[in-house]
């Protein structure tokens, strides 16, 4: 930790020179009448840097408790408005909807142009309407989810299968790594018909890398995004590793759409990449190939990380917790039957099974601090001024762990949630998973059933054991964070069949 705050002093003197000069230029500054949100003294130069610590979400969740749940923190060069509570997300992402739709850029993000192609980050403008809508039409709608059920069925029972063989034979099975293949074999089925990993295979766990490394790296803090000037020498590495990963994706896309035009198949199975290729082939102007490698980079990245990473915490605390496994599985089997697969229209007569994944989303939110927002001009909120180009942060998690919101906060207790009809659709800002307002994930119909049946899949017929007979208070439950919210220890047990 000490030569990380060495090397962050270092590199922010290099850009000494070049502020002192901004600095000492004549800056009018915020309007008199001005008042900023509260937050932590900045030290000169580099501003609260320090004060994030290795794991932001939770350094920011304990200044919020001295300064407030809107907090002003200077990151550098860069203002950052950090949001905590739902009354004032409610005002954010409801009332100042179009004030603060548009993204700050990442320096990662801005790899490979990302940033002015991908539906996640561009404004709230014509062509972000146009690419969400596609997204809507084509993959997320009511009638194509339920037209694509039996392609997430099979995909079921290949997890299914693997379970009992890793069973039969004594096998742990990685939670986090046996989801995400399910996870990215649906969408990449989905998207090219094609299966891109196998279970218990190296290419899993080396797709697996790469996308949970793309969430890693551009949720890193990143000394370039505090000093622009930094960019020029990237000093963590963080543009080049996102470059390498972006890459990595964009050839395998190259490849499918360079078979996939010369074949000229009118045989191919119908899947997203057909359509999009429909579109570009009748007009590129309306949709280019760069904007549809984003697009598939998006739903692959955004699908699959995020899915399993919320299975695996969710599996992580009903291993933890024995009474609420046994109490999920017997819903399932009261309500679904014995060695029957569970069918999705049986996901809304599974209230605990939904609580289960609620208090999930509430503990360990894959998104901690939701994707960064902007303010395109000032705002009042609560008497404050959030300035014009302000980055504001949603504290997904310390809102989930708020003791005057939630009673016994850093328990499980999926309980919880069969007293009320807090959902997680972005209508309820105490539990903002997806994020909320225009900006909420376009993903979330799918990642939604997805949870629900992945998750059902492994309790329903066995029950698990941790490896190298390790003991469930002797858990490790540290976070690795990132833009999502890893377990930075895998959760690594032994099915057994009941």
């Amino acid at each position: 930790m000490d030569l990380l705050l060495s090397l962050v002093l270092l590199l922010c003197s290099a850009a000494c020179i070049w502020f002192l000069r901004v600095v000492l230029k004549p800056n009018p500054g915020p309007r008199k009448s001005a008042n900023l949100p509260p937050g932590p003294k900045p030290l000169p130069i580099i501003g609260n840097i320090l004060e994030l610590g290795e794991k932001p979400h939770q350094s920011l969740a304990k200044l919020s408790k001295t300064y407030g749940p809107l907090m002003r923190l200077k990151l550098g060069t860069m203002t950052t408005v950090v949001v905590s509570s739902p009354e004032i997300s409610r005002i954010v992402l409801q009332q100042y909807d179009q004030v603060f739709s548009s993204r700050t850029h990442a320096d990662a993000i801005r790899a490979l142009d990302h940033h002015k192609h991908s539906v996640a980050w561009i404004p709230a403008d014509n062509q972000w309407r146009k690419i969400r809508k596609l997204c809507k039409e084509k993959m997320f709608s009511g009638q194509k989810l339920d037209a694509n059920q039996g392609l997430r069925r099979e995909k079921l029972r290949n997890l299914q299968d693997y379970v009992n063989e890793c069973c039969v034979s004594g096998q742990v099975v990685d939670i986090g790594v046996a989801a995400f293949t399910t996870t990215l074999n649906l969408i990449s089925a989905t998207l090219f018909s094609v299966d891109f990993a196998d279970f218990g295979s190296g290419s899993s766990q080396e797709l697996k890398d790469v996308m949970s490394g793309i969430a890693s790296i551009i949720g890193r803090p990143n000394f370039a995004d505090c000093f622009p000037l930094l960019r020029l020498v990237d000093p963590q590495g963080i543009f080049r590793q996102t470059t390498l990963h972006f890459n990595k994706c964009f050839k395998i896309f190259d490849e499918i759409i360079r078979q996939r035009l010369q074949t000229n198949d009118s045989g191919t199975k119908s899947d997203m990449l057909k359509e999009l290729l429909e579109i570009n082939q009748k007009d590129e102007s309306e949709l280019s190939f760069d904007e549809i490698k984003h697009l598939l980079l998006d739903l692959l990245v955004a699908g699959t990380d995020t899915t399993s990473v919320t299975v695996e915490w969710a599996m992580t605390e009903l291993v933890r917790h024995p009474e609420k496994m046994s109490k999920a599985r017997n819903e399932l089997r009261n309500v679904v039957g014995l060695n029957k697969e569970i069918q999705e229209s049986d996901i809304s007569r599974l209230p605990y099974l939904r609580a289960v994944v609620k208090e999930s989303f509430r503990l360990h939110p894959a998104t901690p601090l939701s994707v960064p927002h902007k303010a395109d001009e000032e705002a009042e909120i609560n008497g404050y001024i959030v300035p014009k180009g302000a980055q504001v942060l949603m504290n997904v998690w310390a809102i989930g762990r708020d003791s005057s919101i939630w009673r016994n906060p850093d328990v499980f207790m999926p309980e919880r949630f069969l007293e009320t009809e807090i959902d997680v659709r972005g209508q309820h800002f105490e539990l903002l998973p997806f994020g909320g307002g225009r900006r909420i994930c376009v993903g979330l119909p799918l990642a939604y059933r997805m949870i629900h049946l992945v998750l059902a899949t492994f309790i329903s017929d066995y029950d698990w054991k941790l490896e190298g007979g390790l003991k469930t208070e002797e858990m490790d439950m540290s976070e690795k964070f990132g833009l999502t919210l890893q377990k930075a220890i895998p959760l690594k047990a032994l099915p057994v069949k009941i």
